[in-house]
C-alpha cells in the first residue's frame, strides 16, 4: 500500500524565533517520487523530517491519506527513511542490520525470508555476513536501503542518501534507486541539493529558497519555465547566463533590449510575450539565455528568430562530448543574491525620502510591498539590481577572475582559442527576461496580475 502526503501551510520555528520552513503547501500523489531541491540549509531535510515525525510541526497541517496526523507517531507512519550517514549499526552484520526493523515489529517472526529476498533485489547476498566496517560507502548504502524496503513502507524518505559517495558510484546508485522506487510503486520524498540527482530522478522537483516553496513542476517545467530567477539560475547545468539589460521601446522604432555595448534587437511584428515587455520601458532587466539558447554561426546564416551577437573568446573547457565556451560580450553579468546561500540576506531598510510627490512615494512603496512577496512568501526579492559601480574593482592577487559573461555549449569539433572574434546567434525563442526583483516577466506568467491587486 502506497501513501498519499499532504502538506497544508506547513512552518517550523525554533528557538530564537528562527523560521526554517514558512508557509510550504505541497500534495504528493501515491506513488510519486518527488525531489525536494535546493541549497544546503534551506529547510529540505526539516521538511523530510516533519514528514517521518521526527520535528514537530510548529503552523500547519500534515495529512496522510486525508488524515490529521501532526501528533501521529513515527512508529504509526508506515514510512521508511534512508539517511545521509548510512545509520547502520556497527556490531551488527549486513543481514541483522536488514533484519533489525523486522525482529521489532514481530518480534516472533523469522525475517530471513524478507531479507533474502532483499538483498537479492539489491544484489547483496554475498554481503550479507559482513559488518558495516568491511563494506565500501556504495555497499553500505545498500545495506542501508535494504533496511527501509525490507519493511514494505507506504513511503520511502530519502535524505541526501547519495552525497557522500563518489560521482562514478553516485550515478549508479541513482539509476539504481529510480529502478526500484519505480518497481515497487512506493511514494519516495528524496532530498538532494544536485539539481542533477533532481532532473534525473524526480516525476516533480519542488524547488526550495529560505524555507518557501519556490516552484513546483515536472523536470521538464521547472527547466524550461522557471518562475524566478532563483530556480532559473539553480536548476541546469551549466548554469543559466543571466546579463542586466535595459528595455527600449520607442514609439517609432523596434523594441531592443541593450547589454551594454551590444543589444538584442526584437523581431517583428512582435509576438506576444514580447509586446508584454513595453511597460518596462526604460527599466533595467535581467536577461536569461541557456547555454544551448546561443550558437557559433555567421550571422547571414540566422534562422527566423535568431539575432546576432558578437563574443571574444575568454576561456573554453573541453568536456569530451561537447565544448563550453565563456565569451567576453561586453555585458554586465547579473549576480543573484544568496544563490549558494541556505537563507536569503535581509535587505537594508530604505531611507524615506524627504522629496518627492505622494505619488513617488507610494510608487516606492508599491516596489518595497512587491520585493517583500515576489515569490508569494516574507523570504525577501529573489534578486535586486543595485545600480552598477562606476569603476568595476580590480580582483586581488591571487583571486581568479570569473572568464567571460556569456557561456555557449558547441560541438567538440569547433576550434577556438583565446582572443578570437566569433559570430553568435541568439534565439529568441529561448529568451527569458526577468524583472529587478527576479519574478519571470518572458514569457510572460499563466496569469497575469490584476491592475486591481
Amino acid at each position: 500500500m502506497t501513501r498519499a502526503i499532504s502538506l497544508q501551510d506547513v512552518s517550523k520555528t525554533y528557538t530564537k524565533g528562527v523560521r526554517v520552513v514558512d508557509r510550504l503547501s505541497l500534495d504528493i500523489a501515491p506513488g510519486e517520487f518527488l525531489v525536494l531541491l535546493g541549497p544546503s540549509g534551506c529547510g529540505k531535510s526539516t521538511v523530510l523530517r516533519m514528514i517521518a515525525g521526527l520535528e514537530d510541526i510548529t503552523e500547519g497541517s500534515l495529512l496522510l491519506d486525508g488524515e490529521w496526523a501532526n501528533d501521529l507517531p513515527p512508529s504509526g507512519r508506515d514510512m521508511a527513511m534512508v539517511f545521509q550517514n548510512f545509520a547502520l549499526y556497527p556490531s551488527m552484520t549486513s543481514g541483522d542490520n536488514i533484519g533489525f526493523p523486522l525482529r521489532i515489529e514481530n518480534p516472533g517472526a523469522d525475517p530471513r525470508d524478507r531479507v533474502d529476498a532483499t538483498a537479492r533485489m539489491l544484489g547483496i547476498e554475498d554481503l550479507l555476513d559482513r559488518y558495516p566496517s568491511q563494506l565500501s560507502g556504495g555497499e553500505r548504502q545498500r545495506v542501508a536501503m535494504g533496511r527501509a524496503i525490507a519493511r514494505h513502507p507506504s513511503a520511502f524518505l530519502m535524505d541526501e542518501p547519495l552525497s557522500n559517495l563518489d560521482a562514478k558510484l553516485r550515478n549508479h546508485l541513482r539509476a539504481e534507486i529510480s529502478k526500484l522506487t519505480r518497481e515497487l510503486g512506493v511514494t519516495t520524498v528524496y532530498v538532494t541539493h544536485d539539481q542533477s540527482e533532481a532532473m534525473s530522478l524526480g516525476d516533480r522537483v519542488a524547488v526550495l529558497r529560505g524555507g518557501v516553496l519556490q516552484q513546483v513542476g515536472t523536470p521538464r517545467e521547472v527547466y524550461g519555465l522557471p518562475r524566478n530567477v532563483f530556480v532559473a539560475a539553480f536548476v541546469g547545468t551549466p548554469r543559466i547566463n543571466l546579463l542586466r539589460g535595459m528595455v527600449r521601446a520607442p514609439l517609432g522604432g523596434a523594441m531592443t533590449i541593450s547589454l551594454g555595448k551590444q543589444f538584442l534587437r526584437l523581431p517583428e511584428p512582435l509576438s506576444l510575450d514580447h509586446q508584454l515587455l513595453r511597460v518596462q520601458q526604460g527599466r533595467e532587466v535581467i536577461v536569461g539565455l541557456r547555454s544551448e539558447a546561443v550558437r557559433i554561426a555567421k550571422h547571414s546564416s540566422a534562422r527566423p528568430g535568431e539575432v546576432p551577437l558578437t563574443g571574444l573568446v575568454d576561456h573554453v573547457e573541453y568536456q569530451g562530448h561537447e565544448v563550453l565556451v565563456h565569451f567576453n560580450t561586453g555585458s554586465h553579468p547579473a549576480v543573484v543574491p544568496d544563490l549558494e546561500a541556505p537563507r536569503p540576506a535581509a535587505r537594508p531598510a530604505r531611507r524615506r525620502r524627504r522629496d518627492g510627490s505622494v505619488i513617488d512615494r507610494l510608487r516606492e512603496r508599491a516596489v518595497a510591498l512587491r520585493a517583500g512577496v515576489g515569490s508569494g512568501s516574507g523570504a525577501g526579492p529573489v534578486a535586486v539590481l543595485d545600480e552598477p559601480e562606476a569603476e568595476a574593482p580590480a580582483p586581488a592577487p591571487g583571486i581568479p577572475r570569473i572568464p567571460g559573461d556569456l557561456v555557449v555549449r558547441t560541438t567538440p569539433d569547433i576550434d577556438l582559442r583565446h582572443g578570437m572574434q566569433v559570430p553568435l546567434l541568439v534565439d529568441l525563442a529561448h529568451l527569458f527576461v526577468f524583472d529587478q526583483h527576479g519574478e519571470r516577466i518572458c514569457p510572460a506568467p499563466a496569469r497575469l496580475p490584476d491592475l486591481d491587486e
